[in-house]
C-alpha cells in the first residue's frame, strides 16, 4: 500500500528468526522499533517516539535506517537512485547507503509490522574476506558520500578509518548532485531526530572511568574481555604490577546512560554490568541503554548501588567473586574507588536519582 501511495517509498518487513539448528521459527523479540545507528556505525533499534505512534500498532511507521537485505521498492525508483553503490565490496554498509539515499533524495522508508520475513542467521561465516577490511572500507565510503561533516564523529570513535581508501566515489557524489539530494544535517533533523537521544554524536562526559578498586581487597574488577554472561571477578590490579597481558580488562566507564561498560570513554565495548537480583553475580550483558538491570549509581559512601534490586555490589576477596548484596555502607567489601571521577557529572546523576 505504501508504495502504491508513493512510488518513492521503500518498505521493510519485521525480520523474524529461523533457527539454524532445527529451523524453528521465532518472532522478532520485543515491540516494533525504529532502525537507527550509533557513531561506530553499528545498526541499532530505538523505540518509536510518541509523535510517530499510530492508534493501530499494525500501521506502517517511518524508520531512518533499514536492517538491510529485506525490503520492497519500485524497480524504476531503485534504479533512479543508482541501485546499490557498485563500489561497496562483499558485505556491509549497503543498508546505510540505501537508507540515507532514499530519504535524502526525495523518498521515504517505512517498516510494516504486518509484513514478516523469517531469516536464517549463520552460526559462522563459511568464507574468508580477501582484504579483511571490506566492512570498514564500505562504511567509510558511505560516510564520505552521504554523511558530510557528520563523518567526523565516526572517525573520532574509529580513528583507524581515517587512513582507509574509499576508492573512487566521484560517480556517487555526482549522483547525489544530479538527484538534488538534501544534506545529512537535514536527515538528522527531519528523519533521525530521535537518534541523538540514544546515540549522541558528541558523547557526554562520563561520571567516572578507569580501574575500579575494592577498598577491602585492594584488588580490581576484571572482565577478562568476556562477552554476554561473563561473571565479573576480582584480580590483582594491572597498575600494581600484575602481568600486562591481553587477558586482563580493568578499564571501565560509568557513562551518561548511567551504565558501566568495559573500555575507555570513547572506546567502550557493547557490554554492560548487569544484575538480576539482590543476591546474583554481576555479569556482562549486551547493553540495551534502557537502564533497568543495567542502571547503577556511585554514591558518596563509595558503594555501587543498583536501584532496581535496591542492593549494592559486594565481593569475596578470598574467592575473588563479585556479587550483589544488601547494602552496608560500613562494609569495605562494598566500597569501590574509581580511578577518575568527574564530580560535576556524578553529582548531577545523584541529584537526579534523589529527586
Amino acid at each position: 500500500d505504501q508504495i502504491a501511495l508513493n512510488h518513492k517509498t521503500i518498505v521493510c518487513p519485521m525480520i523474524d528468526v529461523i533457527d539454524h539448528n532445527h529451523f524453528g521459527y521465532e518472532a522478532q523479540a520485543g515491540d516494533a522499533m525504529r532502525g537507527a545507528f550509533d557513531w561506530e556505525m553499528y545498526y541499532k533499534r530505538i523505540p518509536i517516539p510518541p509523535e510517530l505512534q499510530r492508534a493501530d500498532p499494525s500501521d506502517p511507521f517511518e524508520s531512518p535506517v533499514m536492517a538491510g537485505g529485506l525490503f520492497a521498492v519500485n524497480r524504476k525508483w531503485f534504479w533512479e537512485l543508482g541501485g546499490y553503490d557498485p563500489g561497496l565490496e562483499i558485505w556491509g554498509g549497503e543498508q546505510y547507503e540505501i537508507s540515507f539515499k532514499v530519504w535524502m533524495c526525495g523518498g521515504g522508508m517505512f517498516d510494516v509490522p504486518c509484513s514478516r520475513v523469517g531469516h536464517i542467521y549463520r552460526k559462522y561465516v563459511p568464507y574468508k574476506v580477501p582484504s579483511g577490511t571490506s566492512l570498514a572500507r564500505n562504511l567509510k565510503r558511505v560516510a564520505e558520500t552521504w554523511m558530510d561533516e557528520f563523518a567526523e564523529y565516526i572517525y573520532q570513535r574509529r580513528p583507524e578509518y581515517r587512513h582507509l581508501s574509499t576508492g573512487d566515489i566521484s560517480a556517487q557524489k555526482e549522483l547525489r548532485k544530479h538527484l538534488k539530494c538534501k544534506d545529512f544535517k537535514w536527515f538528522m533533523a527531519a528523519v533521525a531526530w530521535d537518534v541523538p537521544k540514544y546515540y549522541p554524536p558528541v558523547e557526554p562526559p562520563p561520571a567516572a572511568w578507569g580501574e575500579i578498586r575494592n577498598v577491602a581487597a585492594n584488588l580490581c574488577v576484571d572482565s577478562k574481555h568476556g562477552a554476554t554472561g561473563t561473571e565479573l571477578r576480582l584480580d590483582i590490579c594491572v597498575k600494581d604490577g600484575s602481568e600486562r597481558t591481553w587477558s586482563h580488562e580493568q578499564l571501565f566507564t560509568f557513562g551518561w546512560r548511567e551504565d558501566i561498560r568495559p573500555g575507555e570513554p570513547l572506546h567502550t565495548r557493547k557490554f554492560c554490568f548487569d544484575a538480576i537480583s539482590h543476591s546474583s553475580p554481576v555479569t556482562l550483558y549486551d547493553c540495551h541503554g534502557m537502564k533497568g538491570n543495567q542502571h547503577w549509581s556511585y554514591r558518596k559512601d563509595k558503594t555501587l548501588f543498583h536501584p532496581v534490586s535496591s542492593s549494592c555490589i559486594d565481593c569475596n576477596p578470598a574467592e575473588k567473586k563479585i556479587f550483589m548484596n544488601r547494602c552496608d555502607p560500613l562494609s569495605e567489601t562494598q566500597q569501590w574507588i574509581f580511578e577518575h571521577i568527574n564530580m560535576t557529572v556524578l553529582e548531577k546523576f545523584n541529584s537526579k536519582a534523589s529527586s
